[in-house]
């Protein structure tokens, strides 16, 4: 039986699993602002070295950490978010591998949830 759809906050119905254009909106323009206050990948540390250093962890560790998923790691994560801390950054047990869906999806909404 499928899903009954919702009332969006600007009175728009949109299908279950779904969100309005406005919220669509919100969303892109929020990320847009973020991003431009945000230094480049370089500068937050992503260099050749993490470049090896990641292909060596998932040589190693190939499969995603997330018990519910157990699907191929494409992914190094940083268990506790390093915010630009170098050793922290750099501490291989702060490391889990995880697949791209669990990385963007699961892990962002643990991290927001803290």
């Amino acid at each position: 039986m499928p899903r009954p759809p919702h009332i969006c906050t600007c009175g728009r119905t949109v299908p279950h699993g779904q969100r309005c254009t406005c919220q669509i909106k919100a969303i892109r323009e929020r990320n847009k602002r973020h991003d431009a206050n945000r230094p480049s990948a370089r500068q937050r540390g992503y260099t050749r070295d993490w470049e090896r250093a990641r292909a060596d962890f998932l040589k190693h560790y190939s499969v995603c950490a997330n018990a519910n998923c157990r699907a191929q790691a494409t992914v190094v994560d940083h268990i506790i978010p390093h915010r630009g801390d170098q050793d922290l950054f750099w501490d291989r047990s702060n490391w889990q591998p995880l697949c791209l869906h669990c990385h963007n999806s699961v892990k962002q909404r643990q991290e927001r949830g803290t």
